[in-house]
């Protein structure tokens, strides 16, 4: 089990303090991943990730997240596990494909790069969620696998958009306030569970399983565009 955190901010609300944040809800996850904490920002962007990992396939420094992809085109924040990893990594090696270390996620990355997103996450077998970040469109993907054994909460602040592997992170970002939905209460306290699709607080919601959603810090320049699925 790992965790995963991170920050979008719009063009409007492009104060780099804001991003400071990410360490906050980051180290609120630290139970998820004891082994270390990774984190990464691009300023000019507007754009941060963060990682606590719980090292378990790649022990090596080489596992470190959040990682960037060969060509430095993308940065991922990774948590699951991709079990037919060590097929998908023999066919990128017969492609002419090097590796540095062990663990799935560089194996994640090299698919992406080399067939594309959607074509990579159709042949992905596992449990994750993962937070791409493409350098080149300025683009934040966030996915989650079909079973959605692995969760993901994301939530707009403000003109921010932020995400996390825990509500707990969410909370941590300044601009995000925790008013209780009233209905996600109502549901709790007579049913004993929260609608998968719902959340205990307004303007979160957890990302549905088998979903790809992809923003660009331009569309969140009008509230609430950039959460349609």
């Amino acid at each position: 089990m790992c965790g995963i955190a991170g920050i979008l901010l719009s063009p409007e609300e492009m104060d780099p303090k804001s991003l400071e944040a990410i360490g906050p809800m980051t180290r609120s996850l630290r139970h998820r991943g004891p082994d270390g904490q990774g984190l990464w920002m691009d300023r000019d962007a507007g754009i941060a990730l963060g990682h606590r990992r719980l090292a378990i396939v790649d022990l090596s420094s080489a596992g470190r997240q959040p990682m960037r992809s060969a060509s430095g085109r993308y940065i991922i924040t990774f948590n699951g596990e991709i079990y037919n990893f060590r097929d998908l990594r023999s066919e990128l090696e017969g492609a002419g494909h090097q590796f540095r270390g062990t663990g799935d996620t560089e194996v994640l990355l090299c698919a992406v790069e080399s067939w594309g997103l959607e074509a990579a996450l159709k042949r992905f077998a596992g449990m994750f969620v993962f937070a791409l970040w493409d350098l080149k469109t300025r683009t934040l993907h966030l996915a989650r696998d079909r079973m959605g054994k692995k969760p993901l909460y994301v939530a707009l602040a403000g003109r921010a958009l932020v995400f996390a592997s825990e509500l707990k992170a969410i909370r941590c970002f300044p601009l995000f306030s925790a008013e209780l939905d009233l209905d996600a209460a109502g549901a709790m306290l007579s049913k004993g569970w929260v609608p998968d699709h719902a959340c205990i607080w307004r303007g979160a919601f957890k990302l549905p399983p088998g979903s790809l959603l992809s923003v660009r810090s331009t569309d969140l320049a009008e509230t609430g565009s950039a959460v349609s699925l």
